[in-house]
């Protein structure tokens, strides 16, 4: 027994014991990007499609921004990872997720944008149909 195998758990990552434990299997950051931005934005399209349903009333505008915000930068960040992966589908490199996370960050940024407009255009419907004051 040498000295650097008593030491060895003090010493090396804990992501070594991962590769050693699990067979060779490690989620780096070619799939882990990739993933939460499809995440990111499956949540802009729910917030969108819920901004949506509710503009007709005048209201969601938080909604719609949030949509738009996270919907943008998960189709920037999963379109910067989508070209810059090497490799094809199925070689690990989050290609397949940042393809995901660029077409589910369109969609959000689509249903933000649309219900933005709507809210704002269900707002000004409402003050032209205020009466004005009498005089």
């Amino acid at each position: 027994m040498s000295v650097m195998s008593v030491f060895l758990p003090f010493v090396a990552p804990r992501s070594a014991y991962d590769v050693v434990g699990t067979g060779g299997y490690v989620l780096g950051t070619g799939r882990t990007v990739p993933t939460v931005l499809a995440v990111l934005g499956l949540v802009s399209v729910v917030v969108g499609a819920r901004a949506l349903f509710r503009s007709a009333r005048g209201t969601g505008r938080g909604a719609a921004a949030a949509a738009l915000s996270l919907g943008s930068i998960s189709a920037i960040v999963g379109g910067v990872h989508a070209a810059n992966a090497a490799g094809g589908l199925g070689t690990g490199n989050g290609l397949a997720g940042a393809v995901l996370a660029l077409v589910l960050g369109l969609s959000g940024l689509v249903l933000g944008a649309l219900s933005l407009a709507r809210s704002r255009r269900a707002a000004n419907a409402s003050k032209s149909a205020s009466p004005g004051r009498p005089r």
